[in-house]
C-alpha cells in the first residue's frame, strides 16, 4: 500500500479518499507521527494524545471534502483539528471544575486515584474483585468499571449508562473517592 501512494500528494489523496480508503489511511501515516509527538508535549498523556489524534484523524475524514490544499499538504490541517479539539477539551475541564468549586465539591486529580486503579487493575487481573467494590451502590460500581476496566472516557460511559458525560465522571469521582478512603491508604 505504501509504495502505491507514496509519490502522491496530500491533496490528491485526500481527494481519492472517499473512493479509496487506503488513501485516506496514507495520508493519516504520513502525518500520524509528528501529529502525536505535537497532541503527547501539548497534553502530557500518551493515553490521552492517542484519544486525541484517533478524533483528529476521525473529523478529518467527515471533512475530508473540505480540504483546500494551499501547497503545504494536510500537516497544517491535521494541526488545526487537533488544535481545536485541544481547546475544546481544556476548556471542558475549565468548566467542570469552575463548576465544582461553585458546588463546593472537590475539583478532580487523577493522580490521587492511581493507587485505587492499580489496585482495581490488579484485582481484575489476579482474583475476584474486594469486598469494598461490590459494597458500591450499582450504578457507581458500574461506572466505575466501564471507566476503569473497559477504559472508556467520560463520554462513552455516559453514553452506555444513558446519562450525561458529567454524570458519568461524577458517578466515577465517587466510587474512587469511597474506595480510596476504605483501601487507598493501605499498604
Amino acid at each position: 500500500m505504501a509504495d502505491r501512494y507514496e509519490s502522491r500528494a496530500d491533496a490528491e489523496l485526500l481527494l481519492r479518499a472517499r473512493r479509496d480508503p487506503d488513501a485516506f489511511i496514507a495520508v493519516c501515516r504520513r502525518h500520524g507521527e509528528a501529529l502525536q509527538s505535537w497532541l503527547r508535549r501539548e497534553l502530557g498523556d500518551d493515553r490521552l494524545a492517542q484519544e486525541v489524534l484517533a478524533e483528529t484523524f476521525a473529523a478529518a475524514w467527515i471533512a475530508s471534502g473540505r480540504f483546500r490544499d494551499r501547497g503545504e499538504g494536510a500537516a497544517p490541517w491535521f494541526h488545526g483539528i487537533a488544535r481545536n479539539l485541544v481547546r475544546r477539551l481544556r476548556r471542558q475541564g475549565a468548566i467542570e471544575s469552575r463548576a465544582r468549586r461553585r458546588l463546593g465539591l472537590p475539583i478532580l486529580e487523577a493522580d490521587s486515584f492511581e493507587p485505587v486503579i492499580d489496585r482495581l487493575g490488579a484485582a481484575q487481573e489476579f482474583g475476584p474483585l474486594s469486598d469494598e467494590f461490590e459494597r458500591l451502590p450499582a450504578e457507581q460500581r458500574e461506572a466505575l468499571e466501564l471507566r476503569v476496566v473497559e477504559g472508556m472516557d467520560y463520554a462513552e460511559v455516559g453514553r452506555r449508562l444513558r446519562i450525561s458525560p458529567g454524570a458519568a465522571r461524577a458517578r466515577v469521582f465517587r466510587a474512587l473517592s469511597t474506595l480510596r478512603a476504605e483501601i487507598g491508604e493501605q499498604p
